[in-house]
């Protein structure tokens, strides 16, 4: 009596993430890690760095919406003019809706 096996295709986990900004849920890979180290609030490009993370599209109305509040709400921290300057001057290297659109 041969039994045929069942293979079960797994599928791959992918991890998924809310932007604090649009609250939309997007995969790990496709949002930016902002995260609160012992140094201030850091854009984190590797995903790897220690310390408490919230993650952010990459469009500049999540950003601002980010950093009323939301960000530093979601890092449970406030945001120190240092840190506010540091991710002003990232969000204003990110393209705006209307450039992305075109």
């Amino acid at each position: 009596m041969d039994v045929a096996k069942k293979t079960v295709g797994r599928m791959k986990h992918i991890p998924q993430r809310t932007c604090v900004g649009c609250r939309e849920v997007l995969s790990k890979r496709q949002m930016l890690r902002i995260v609160r180290t012992t140094d201030g609030v850091r854009v984190d490009p590797t995903g790897k760095l220690t310390g408490r993370g919230a993650y952010l599209h990459d469009k500049r109305s999540c950003w601002e919406r980010g950093l009323k509040g939301a960000l530093a709400h979601a890092l449970k921290t406030e945001l120190t003019s240092d840190d506010r300057v540091h991710l002003e001057e990232f969000m204003n290297t990110l393209p705006s809706e209307a450039e992305t659109e075109g």
